[in-house]
């Protein structure tokens, strides 16, 4: 359990999973730019750290500017359940409009496929 917290609770993970869970595999840059207030170097550390974990994973395009999407890896699938429900308590408790993540699983899941 300490293992898995840590991981779980440093700063931005559970916004970084968020976003890559409701939003799908996800640029660098769409990512930074979906988190405000994030700087480049945490967000590398926290991507780096959960894709070590194999919670994420990198997809790497050797273009001119190199091309890194990031996206949801099997592991991931089971916070699954536990990122809808505090995605719930948030919208409970601070208000505002609950991601539609039923809607857009099963493209992030055909995504990640082919990127594999």
């Amino acid at each position: 359990m300490q293992k898995l917290l840590s991981i779980l609770a440093g700063p931005w993970t559970f916004y970084i999973l968020h976003v890559l869970r409701t939003e799908g595999p996800t640029r660098f840059g769409a990512l930074r730019r979906r988190i405000p207030g994030i700087s480049s170097k945490v967000l590398t550390e926290r991507l780096r750290l959960l894709e070590q974990e194999k919670f994420i994973y990198r997809h790497y395009e050797p273009t001119v500017p190199p091309k890194v999407t990031y996206g949801p890896a099997e592991r991931f699938d089971e916070l699954g359940p536990i990122l809808c429900t505090l995605a719930r308590l948030a919208e409970v408790w601070y208000g505002g409009q609950a991601p539609k993540i039923k809607a857009r699983e099963a493209s992030s899941e055909a995504a990640n496929r082919q990127l594999q």
